[in-house]
């Protein structure tokens, strides 16, 4: 009777000798591109926003509507971001918290 490996699964990770070829695989770092490009665009958001609020002090805005629609959008921005990093903290804390 034989047996086949099964190719489909990838190798377990076996103690290597030290050195530079037995370091762990880095991330794709998906993640934390997304994360960084929220980030830009929240802050770009209230850079518009603010902009908008100075002409508006200034007596220079012609669109008051359009002021408090990017007002919106930037207190949107900030709250998708803050809701997320809130929730990547609540995870980070439930697995500090697991025993191994």
């Amino acid at each position: 009777m034989t047996v086949d490996a099964i190719q489909f699964l990838p190798p377990l990770l076996m103690p290597a000798a030290p050195g530079p070829a037995a370091a762990a695989p880095a991330p794709s770092g998906q993640f934390a591109a997304w994360f960084g490009t929220q980030l830009a665009d929240a802050n770009a958001q209230l850079e518009k926003a603010d902009l908008g609020i100075q002409r508006l002090a200034a007596g220079d805005a012609g669109n008051l509507h359009q002021v408090m629609i990017d007002l919106e959008q930037a207190k949107l921005s900030v709250q998708l971001v803050m809701q997320v990093r809130n929730h990547m903290l609540d995870a980070y804390r439930e697995l500090m918290q697991m025993q191994m």
